[in-house]
């Protein structure tokens, strides 16, 4: 009779263990579905990163979808050089040679979006002359004081290659362009056995209305900061410096009852801008407190901390990386990274550790 019911026993423990791993296998089916969140201030690389992640685990763009991209480039690089000229005007910067005139006149000529699928020859021109212009160069190099593209310099350097007739946009071109995202958009990409549903979401002050309400149940928020834009001011308000915004936004982000049980991870972006940036323009002459000097590390440091220090809960950790958004090698390598710590919250949430 003890047997038996020893037997029974054995058998009811098993059947109830099945049932266990069972219920905990539809709970981690459940989560194989991953809902990224991607916020941060505008221009802080958001779509970018988007764009990686097509180029990582999608095997890159086709050559027509490359040379969709051909108008936006042709866009980005006259629009650039018409910021550029607009702010000497009122930064009392003249051209070195006067005889360039014509060329800046070609560049006012043109309309906003330039259409076609060659940059006409007057205008790549144009943007070649008067990149060599010694006035432009100073202009470019106080260009903290207005509001002009990351990728401004990688286009006008590479002018003879995008005004060819022959020009296709290569990958790295296609990841510097730039055209701001309004409303929300969703990409879906597949990484291993998860399945990453990715929403952009505009970053600008105007935008931010739209985000809290859709997204309590998202698995993740990647937040995004430019730290290279610690001394320049808002696109939509020229009275607020662009850090200070993300600290704001982070600390409503992170601390929001709507996401006291998401997890976050920071990307510091734009790490080669802010190394380039850190001995010509001082840190702490926007961050008095700041006492690192231009050691890199100690700014760093400084950023990480300003950041980190923030959140308001014990339990709640913040994932941080310094990147560089352009960077394809390093951003597979972050975001091998950042799949390994989504797949262990996910068990850690399921109770499987």
């Amino acid at each position: 009779m003890g047997c038996s019911q020893s037997s029974e026993s054995k058998e009811g423990k098993a059947r109830n263990e099945e049932i266990e791993n069972q219920l905990k296998r539809d709970r981690m089916n459940l989560r194989n579905e991953i809902k990224m969140l991607l916020l941060g201030a505008g221009e802080s690389g958001k779509s970018t990163i988007l764009k990686q992640m097509k180029l990582i685990h999608e095997g890159g763009y086709s050559r027509d979808e490359r040379e969709s991209f051909r108008e936006i480039i042709f866009s980005n690089t006259v629009q650039s050089m018409r910021v550029i000229l607009e702010a000497m005007e009122s930064l009392e910067l003249p051209l070195d040679d006067q005889r360039a005139e014509y060329h800046v006149q070609t560049i006012f000529m043109q309309p906003a979006q330039i259409e076609g699928d060659v940059l006409p020859p007057e205008v790549g021109q144009a943007v070649k002359t008067l990149w060599a212009d010694v006035g432009v160069q100073a202009a470019f190099q106080r260009s903290r004081e207005y509001q002009l593209n990351d990728s401004a310099k990688y286009y006008f350097d590479s002018i003879d290659t995008i005004a060819s007739p022959t020009y296709v946009p290569s990958d790295q071109d296609v990841l510097r362009s730039r055209v701001k995202t309004t409303g929300i958009t969703e990409t879906t990409f597949i990484i291993g056995d998860l399945t990453y549903r990715m929403f952009d979401v505009g970053g600008q002050r105007s935008e931010r209305k739209k985000w809290i309400h859709c997204f309590e149940n998202v698995t993740t928020i990647l937040f995004l900061v430019a730290i290279s834009e610690y001394d320049q001011l808002l696109f939509e308000d020229e009275t607020v410096n662009r850090m200070q915004e993300a600290l704001t936004l982070f600390d409503s982000i992170c601390n929001s009852r709507w996401f006291t049980k998401t997890s976050i991870i920071l990307f510091l972006n734009k790490i080669d801008r802010f190394k380039e940036k850190l001995p010509v323009s001082p840190m702490k002459n926007y961050f008095p407190d700041y006492e690192g000097g231009q050691d890199y590390s100690a700014a760093c440091d400084y950023i990480l901390n300003r950041f980190v220090s923030l959140n308001q809960h014990p339990t709640k950790q913040i994932y941080t990386h310094f990147t560089c958004a352009t960077d394809t090698m390093q951003i597979r390598f972050v975001m091998a990274a950042v799949n390994d710590i989504i797949i262990q919250d996910n068990l850690r949430q399921c109770g499987l550790i």
